[in-house]
Parts: structure tokens; C-alpha cells; sequence
């Protein structure tokens, strides 16, 4: 196998193995959702067919997530002021602690990932992987 078939491999088996973790985690929400509110959080305001272009899922499927966050009082739809038609996404009451409780499981996640890692390896592998994520986002 050559170097950059070994390399995307690696990276697709790697988050295969990191969804299992979360999936066995003590995540307060599916991964999906936590993806959506980090994404909320990142960019609040943001209008919902742009969220569904980010988690690559149908507008639909973003439709019924949203409703799920909703309910929980986690995200908040706004008809956007420049489009009727539209809605824009906020944090809602309850997301800031439910982010906090994420993060200590993303934490904890990585912790287990990046054992016997120095700072300077972890480092270097989120610069390779920005780089990475930069190549392909040019699209």
C-alpha cells in the first residue's frame, strides 16, 4: 500500500474509532448533535441550510435535528430579518452547560487518542491536519 493510501486509511479508520469512543461515552447527546450545537456555538447565527452544508446531511435531517435541540431548549430557531424564508440558529438556555459537559467528554476522548503523544507530536499533527483540512476545503 502506498504512503497516501496507508495515510487515508488511517485517517477514515481513526474516525470510525473515535465515533465508537463517543458512542460508548457518557455523551449527553448523539455525536451528531453535539457537531450541531459546537457548530451553533461557532458560528451562532448561522442560518440552518448552511448547518446542513457543514454536517453533510439533508436539510430535512437538519430540520428534525434542530427540532430534537429545540425541544431540549439547547438551540433556537430566528426567522432571519433578511429572508423570511430562512431561519437562523442560537444557543439556547441549557446549551452552555450541555457544551461544558461535551467538552469534558471530547476531553477525555482525546486524552485516550493522543496517550503517548508528546505536546510537541499533538502539536504538529493539528498543524498537519489544518493544512490538510485547508488543501481539500479549497473547493
Amino acid at each position: 500500500m502506498s504512503m497516501t493510501k496507508e495515510i487515508g486509511f488511517l485517517i477514515t479508520d481513526v474516525k470510525r474509532l473515535l465515533r465508537r469512543e463517543y458512542l460508548k461515552s457518557e455523551l449527553p447527546v448523539t455525536p451528531m448533535q453535539a457537531r450541531a450545537l459546537a457548530y451553533v456555538s461557532r458560528y451562532e447565527g448561522i442560518r440552518q441550510v448552511a448547518l446542513s452544508e457543514i454536517l453533510e446531511i439533508q436539510p430535512i435531517t437538519t430540520a428534525r435535528l434542530i427540532d430534537q435541540l429545540s425541544e431540549e431548549g439547547l438551540v433556537e430557531r430566528r426567522q432571519d430579518p433578511s429572508d423570511r424564508r430562512a431561519y437562523c440558529l442560537y444557543l439556547g438556555e441549557g446549551a452552555r452547560q450541555k457544551l461544558d459537559d461535551i467538552g469534558f467528554v471530547v476531553e477525555q476522548v482525546n486524552q485516550k487518542a493522543l496517550a503517548g503523544l508528546s505536546a510537541k507530536d499533538i502539536q504538529q499533527l493539528e498543524r498537519l491536519l489544518k493544512i490538510m483540512h485547508s488543501n481539500l476545503g479549497q473547493d
